[in-house]
């Protein structure tokens, strides 16, 4: 983990203890080149180390194939998604980005084409057809946005080509299953919010639960959003691993402590008035979304120690 992950962390839990509720953990290991058990078991270290427990039995992605399989045919038998044959270095050469964050609307170049027998057993990728519409929604921390979902998003994938599940579909799955009412995460996701509140939307009119009622039933309730700022580097851009000094190993390296680094996130998050070393329990009573600041900050940590 970095210093922006335990951020988003540090945030997620304040505001759902403040709240009187739980914090959920859900390791999102969709990736399988990407994703790797000991990192993930790290992660979970890392939380208990710095005083971030979480409530209820850990959650793996990986593990839930089967009902997310289940929910993805509703969408089938629904006409609502289409495959697609299109390649990323395709939809490079052909679009520009439309969004000031990059991100590439897709044209729907093989929305309502049709196959032929060799198309039919060739590996496509699942996308959602989403209609021309305007979704409005009140972020916890950000307040009134409005997208619309044919401009401003696209039909998106929620099954890869190689397999693997799209984080959307999963997101939307899991959280009503597992009951969350508030998705807390970073400002650059803030557009994937309307997709979600549509793809909810549409679930909760398709939908009933996998056969043996393995995941329970759900009514697909929309969970309340708050997106925070994002740590950035000097350079002004997102931190990531590539940020070796501020990343939680090498801290704890240095004999930094949990204290520590979560005093400086608290500064960083407008809660201290200065970067003193604190608990994330004795934050609690000092925490509100209006202190946090709406301009991505600037991360840095004076690791001074031996």
């Amino acid at each position: 983990m970095h210093l922006g992950n335990v951020f988003c962390a540090l945030l997620s839990w304040l505001s759902a203890k403040s709240k009187g509720g739980h914090w959920r953990l859900r390791i999102e290991d969709l990736d399988p080149q990407r994703s790797r058990r000991d990192l993930a078991m790290q992660l979970q270290e890392d939380l208990q180390w710095l005083g971030l427990p979480w409530d209820g039995e850990v959650i793996w992605q990986s593990e839930r194939s089967d009902i997310y399989e289940h929910y993805l045919q509703q969408l089938k038998d629904a006409g609502l998604t289409y495959p697609c044959f299109c390649t990323r270095a395709d939809i490079m050469a052909t679009q520009a980005p439309h969004e000031t964050d990059g991100r590439i609307v897709y044209a729907g170049t093989c929305r309502g084409k049709i196959l032929d027998e060799m198309a039919k057993n060739a590996p496509a990728a699942i996308r959602f057809i989403v209609p021309d519409e305007v979704i409005s929604f009140v972020d916890g921390h950000y307040g009134e946005q409005q997208v619309n979902l044919a401009k401003h998003c696209g039909d998106y994938i929620l099954r890869r080509k190689d397999g693997a599940w799209a984080y959307q579909l999963a997101v939307v799955v899991d959280d009503a299953l597992m009951g969350i009412t508030e998705v807390v995460r970073g400002r650059d996701l803030l557009l994937s919010t309307p997709q979600q509140i549509h793809l909810y939307r549409t679930l909760a009119s398709l939908s009933s639960p996998p056969k043996g009622g393995r995941g329970g039933s759900l009514g697909f309730p929309e969970p309340r959003f708050c997106h925070h700022p994002l740590l950035i580097n000097e350079s002004g851009q997102r931190l990531c691993k590539r940020d070796k000094s501020l990343d939680l190993g090498c801290l704890r390296e240095k004999h930094i402590s949990p204290n520590e680094i979560v005093g400086f996130l608290a500064f960083f998050a407008g809660i201290l008035p200065e970067p003193t070393p604190a608990k994330p329990q004795d934050l609690l009573p000092l925490f509100s979304w209006q202190k946090v600041p709406k301009e991505d900050i600037t991360a840095s940590f004076p690791v001074s120690k031996p």
